[in-house]
């Protein structure tokens, strides 16, 4: 690529440098007008030679190195912006490889948090389980006893009225009836009241 404005530069630069190569025109009184502007052939020739090698001198030895410097300096603003660019590319992909991370870091922590209520419940579930066994378990425990207890209640107090009533039995009614007799009458009265009670 060529800069257009190196052109008009070496272009002004020569142009000055011939003008300060060009011999002096005296000015005469007696030159005016339009033979003013127009140099004459003696100055016009050397001007011009002189006009050629300094174009050539800056085409051979000036310009090269302005464009070779004009090139470089372009080819590192090339280098800087491809790596501007790379150094984006990577941003973003190092912010999408963040936002994903981001991403399953939450996922894992929602499939832990529902593993952890899962668990809870299934535990909650087990303990109340346990706890209305045991209850019922007591429960039956105390009914048993309480049965227990009552049947030996019984028992002892059917033994005391049997032996309580063979004895008021042979107090009133005497020696008439034997005392096995006497205890299977008070006994049959017992299973008698026992039927009607329960």
């Amino acid at each position: 690529m060529r800069f257009k404005g190196g052109y008009v530069s070496t272009l002004t630069a020569t142009t000055a440098l011939s003008i300060a190569c060009m011999p002096q025109i005296a000015r005469a009184e007696g030159i005016s007008g339009a033979d003013i502007l127009l140099p004459k052939p003696a100055e016009f020739i050397p001007a011009l030679i002189a006009f050629l090698v300094i174009w050539i001198v800056l085409a051979k030895l000036v310009w090269p190195s302005v464009l070779g410097m004009m090139q470089k300096r372009q080819q590192q603003i090339q280098d800087d912006l491809d790596a501007a660019q790379q150094s984006k590319m990577a941003a973003e992909k190092a912010r999408q490889d963040y936002e994903a991370g981001i991403a399953d870091a939450k996922r894992e922590a929602d499939e832990i948090i529902a593993q952890a209520k899962f668990d809870a419940e299934a535990e909650r579930t087990r303990i109340m389980d346990k706890a209305r066994g045991e209850a019922a378990a007591i429960v039956t425990k105390a009914h048993d006893t309480v049965d227990a207890e009552r049947k030996k209640a019984m028992i002892e107090l059917s033994t005391s009225v049997v032996d309580l009533s063979v004895e008021i039995a042979s107090k009133i009614i005497g020696s008439a009836l034997s005392e096995d007799e006497q205890r299977r009458l008070a006994e049959k009265y017992l299973e008698e009241v026992s039927t009607n009670h329960e």
